[in-house]
C-alpha cells in the first residue's frame, strides 16, 4: 500500500488495519507506550523477562507471551523499547527471537537509543524475511507522554503503517530519512543534553562557593525569561536544590550509554567532538564514584567533591 492510499483511510481503519500490538520491553518507557496503547483501545501483546514488568503488562489488560517470538505470531507491529544493542539483536534473533516468525506483514518498529548501526544491521536482519523495520527513538521524557516525538528513518509505508499506534503515545512521528536516521537524530540530541545536564550541574554546586544560596539562584533563573533556561535545567536545579537523585528520571548509566553511542557515531563519520568528549569524561566519573544508577543531576556532586579541594579565597 502507497502513502497516497493511507491518506485515503480513516483513522479508525488505519487502527483496524493494525489489530493487536506487539510490545516488547515494559521498562519506563514502555508502560508509558502501554498504558496509551490499551487507554486508546489497542489490544496489546506484551513481552517483558522480568516478573515485575510482566505483572504490570497483565494488571494493565495485556497479553503477556513467553518470548518475542509469540509477540509476532499475535501481533503485525511490533514495538521495541530496550536498553542497549544487545538486547535489540537478542530480541530479534536469538533463542524465540522474532526471526523465527516473522513475515512480510510484520513491521517492526524499535524506540530503543541505539547507533544508527544497530539499526541498519536490524533492518537487514528482518528484511530476510520480509519484514519492515523502523527506528523511531523517543524524544521527550516520560512524564510528557503524549507530547514525545519520534524521529523516524524507514520508508513511509512502514511509518504510515505504524502512526495510528505510535500516536496514542507521541504527538509526532517524523520521517527524517532512511532506516539508521531516527537514531542519528536522537543521538546528537543526547549529546546536547549531556553537555547541558552538565553545565547545569557545575553552575548549582558553584552557586554556594560565590556565597549565592542554590534555591534562591534556582528560583531566580528558573523563573526568568533568560535565554539559558531550558526544560533539562528546570528539572535538573529542582533535584539538586531538593536533593532529589535517588528516584531518576534518567540514570548517569544510561547518559554514558548514550553519548558514548554519539561520540562513536561522530568517530564513524571522521569527527572527534571536542566539548561532548570531554563532557562524557565528567559522565564516567560520575559512574565510577558510584552514581550510576542515580538522576544525571547526581553529576553535581563530582562538581560538590571537585569544588571542597579549594580553600576559601
Amino acid at each position: 500500500m502507497q502513502k497516497e492510499e493511507y491518506s485515503m483511510i480513516s483513522p479508525t481503519e488505519l487502527k483496524n488495519n493494525i489489530g493487536t500490538v506487539g510490545l516488547i520491553g515494559v521498562g519506563t518507557m514502555g508502560k508509558c507506550m502501554l498504558d496509551r496503547l490499551i487507554a486508546n483501545g489497542f489490544g496489546v501483546a506484551a513481552y517483558d523477562p522480568f516478573p515485575a514488568a510482566q505483572d504490570y503488562a497483565k494488571e494493565k489488560g495485556a497479553k503477556v507471551v513467553a518470548n518475542p517470538a509469540e509477540v509476532a505470531k499475535e501481533a503485525r507491529l511490533i514495538i521495541m523499547s530496550l536498553p542497549a544493542p544487545k538486547h535489540v539483536f537478542d530480541v530479534i534473533s536469538g533463542e524465540n527471537g522474532l526471526l523465527g516468525e516473522l513475515t512480510d506483514g510484520h513491521v517492526v518498529v524499535d524506540t530503543s537509543t541505539v547507533s544508527p548501526e544497530t539499526s541498519k544491521k536490524g533492518a537487514e536482519m528482518v528484511a530476510e524475511r520480509g519484514a519492515d523495520y523502523v527506528d523511531a527513538p523517543i524524544l521527550g521524557r516520560p512524564s510528557a507522554v503524549g507530547n514525545w516525538l519520534l524521529p523516524s528513518g524507514g520508508t513511509e509505508k512502514a511509518i504510515e503503517f505504524a502512526k495510528p499506534a505510535l500516536l496514542t503515545f507521541a504527538k509526532n512521528v517524523v520521517r527524517v530519512g532512511d532506516t539508521g536516521s531516527g537514531n542519528a537524530v536522537k543521538l546528537l540530541n543526547q549529546l546536547m543534553f549531556s553537555v547541558i545536564n552538565c553545565i547545569s550541574t557545575e553552575v548549582m554546586a558553584l552557586t554556594e562557593k560565590v556565597g549565592i544560596d542554590k534555591k534562591v539562584f534556582y528560583d531566580v533563573v528558573a523563573n526568568s525569561g533568560a535565554a539559558t533556561v531550558s526544560g533539562l535545567f528546570k528539572e535538573t536545579g529542582r533535584r539538586i536544590v531538593s536533593d532529589e537523585y535517588d528516584n531518576p528520571t534518567f540514570t548517569v548509566e544510561l547518559l554514558c550509554k548514550d553519548a558514548a553511542l554519539g561520540i562513536q557515531m561522530a568517530k564513524d563519520a571522521g569527527i572527534t567532538p571536542l566539548i561532548a568528549g570531554f563532557v562524557q569524561m565528567i559522565n564516567e566519573n560520575a559512574k565510577g564514584k558510584g552514581l550510576a544508577k542515580q538522576d544525571t543531576s547526581a553529576i553535581v556532586k563530582v562538581f560538590q567533591e571537585h569544588f571542597s579541594e579549594f580553600p576559601k579565597s
